[in-house]
């Protein structure tokens, strides 16, 4: 893998008109970088000043899932937007665990690696899911390295969508039909992009192009194919893992005409918490950050800079 990428995220902070109510020009550009983990070489995007926090994104995501993000959060938060191995950019090892357990361990060897011990993370689908594993397992040391969690419609054990694709496209056939259809077939990308969005009028022009970037570069959608593998067991792993992190201040985030998450699987998720609050996005789909930037990082902010529950 190259030590520098021609990343699509660096046009929205180099300059030009604002994000989210936020005016790009007064924001520091990103920093690409790059960190070996022991089943890999991350690729990770930083900005900004303050308190750390890890961005993780969803199962066909990577940092650029997070472009009109970063540059407002930036004046609140040191951030850390990851390239999960083998999604992105990121270089992973042949037959690496993609379970969520193994990836969340992964999480907190990004950050030993980069010197930070305590830090607020934000996850979204299935970075969701990872999100909440990554607070459990730190939860088992002395002292808890998650501070807060932000979860954008997560992988949980309430919503029924995927139960039955997940683990058909991580069988032998599936994956097979899966290589052979929409990871080669360009008609795919809008199809399910498409799904994404409450409104497909409101997908970003860049998107596109933006998402296939790292499938044509470095077989990204391997990935999706790895971590569905283990999707039933991961969702028993989740519904233990959330008995262990009630009293996480906790911000969730949903669109209401989510089709990959459900949105109906909010309440009982918010019920699991002693401390949170639920922002929902009307007539908003799977990918709020992209489709309502501007109410995602107006809630986002109020969240972060103490205003949360």
């Amino acid at each position: 893998m190259p030590t520098k990428t021609p990343y699509p995220e660096e046009k929205f902070t180099a300059g030009g008109g604002g994000l989210g109510g936020h005016d790009v020009r007064r924001i520091e550009a990103l920093e690409e970088h790059w960190v070996e983990l022991p089943d890999g070489r991350m690729r990770y995007l930083k900005v900004g000043s303050g308190p750390a926090l890890i961005l993780i994104h969803g199962l066909l995501g990577y940092a650029f899932s997070w472009r009109f993000t970063m540059p407002a959060l930036a004046p609140y938060a040191t951030v850390y937007a990851i390239d999960n191995l083998g999604a992105g950019f990121s270089a992973a090892g042949k037959g690496m665990d993609c379970s969520v357990c193994a990836t969340a361990e992964r999480v907190l060897q990004f950050a030993d690696a980069i010197g930070v011990q305590q830090f607020d993370v934000l996850g979204t689908s299935h970075g969701g899911g990872v999100a909440i594993m990554t607070a459990a397992i730190s939860r088992q040391g002395r002292e808890s390295r998650v501070r807060r969690l932000i979860l954008v419609a997560p992988v949980n054990p309430w919503s029924p969508h995927g139960r039955q694709l997940a683990p058909f496209i991580g069988s032998a056939l599936g994956s097979m039909l899966f290589q052979n259809t929409v990871a080669r077939w360009r008609f795919f990308d809008y199809v399910w992009l498409s799904r994404m969005f409450g409104d497909s009028a409101k997908i970003p022009p860049d998107s596109l192009d933006g998402y296939r970037m790292p499938v044509l570069e470095n077989n990204a959608l391997l990935y999706g194919s790895r971590v569905v593998k283990s999707w039933t067991a991961d969702i028993a792993a989740l519904e233990k893992a959330l008995s262990q992190i009630r009293d996480y201040p906790t911000l969730l985030m949903w669109g209401t005409k989510d089709r990959a998450v459900d949105f109906r699987s909010a309440e009982p998720l918010r019920r699991n918490f002693s401390n949170v609050r639920l922002v929902k996005f009307e007539g908003v789909g799977h990918l709020p950050y992209e489709e309502a930037p501007a109410e995602f990082n107006s809630a986002l902010v109020s969240f972060l800079s103490g205003d949360q529950v």
